[in-house]
C-alpha cells in the first residue's frame, strides 16, 4: 500500500465506491494530489447530467487537509473523433488554504418555522473561492438623463467562480446533504485559523 493510500483514509475511500465511478482512478487522483498528507474532512459528489439523448456522469471529491484544499473532478465522455473508445479525464487542484477566499454556503429549507437545529436543507449550494476564475459581468454605464446619448463607458461587477457545489436531499440523500453542510463547517473554520 502506497503511502498516498494510506492518507485516502478509510471512510473518503468508500464513500468514492460508493458513488461507483470509477473507484479506483478516483481514488487515484485524489491520492496523487494528496501527496501524502492526512484528510481532515471530505465531500464526494457524484452526479449524473444529460447531454442530448445520452447520460452524462461525473463527480467531484473535496478534501480538506491542514494545509490544502484539494479539488479532483472527473468526467467521462463517450467515444469521438479522439478517442475510438469511451475514455475519462481526470484533473486535480491543490489550494493552499491561505488563498481561500469567501466560503458561501446557500441552504433551501422547507417550512423553516418548523426547523430544529441540525436537520437537514432540501438542498445546500457550497461555492468557493481562491481567485483563480472570476466571473464580469459588464453592461453600459449611464448618468440617468434618459435623453443623454453620451458613451459613459461600462459599469459591472467581478465575481469569484471558481467552485460551486450543489447537493440536494431529493437526489443525493438528507445525508449527503448534511455531509455537505459539515465539510463546509470544517473549510470556513480552517480558512478563518489560516487567516490569522
Amino acid at each position: 500500500m502506497t503511502e498516498g493510500a494510506m492518507t485516502l483514509g478509510g471512510g473518503l475511500r468508500s464513500a468514492i465506491e460508493h458513488a461507483g465511478y470509477y473507484p479506483e482512478l478516483v481514488s487515484e487522483t485524489v491520492e496523487t494530489a494528496l501527496a501524502g498528507e492526512p484528510t481532515r474532512s471530505w465531500l464526494v459528489h457524484h452526479e449524473a447530467t444529460f447531454d442530448r439523448d445520452e447520460l452524462r456522469r461525473h463527480v467531484t471529491i473535496l478534501v480538506l487537509t491542514e494545509t490544502r484544499l484539494i479539488v479532483a473532478h472527473t468526467d467521462d465522455h463517450p467515444a469521438d473523433d479522439t478517442c475510438p473508445v469511451p475514455y475519462a479525464t481526470t484533473s486535480s487542484e491543490a489550494v493552499p488554504l491561505s488563498r481561500i477566499g469567501p466560503v458561501v454556503v446557500s441552504r433551501t429549507l422547507a417550512e423553516p418555522a418548523g426547523h430544529r437545529a441540525g436537520a437537514a436543507a432540501r438542498d445546500v449550494v457550497l461555492s468557493v473561492g481562491w481567485g483563480a476564475v472570476a466571473r464580469l459581468d459588464l453592461e453600459p454605464a449611464t448618468c440617468g438623463d434618459p435623453e443623454c446619448e453620451a458613451d459613459h463607458g461600462y459599469t459591472g461587477t467581478a465575481t469569484a467562480d471558481d467552485l460551486s457545489v450543489r447537493v440536494s436531499a431529493e437526489g443525493d440523500g438528507a445525508e449527503a446533504v448534511l455531509q455537505a453542510v459539515d465539510f463546509a463547517r470544517a473549510l470556513s473554520a480552517a480558512t478563518a485559523r489560516s487567516a490569522r
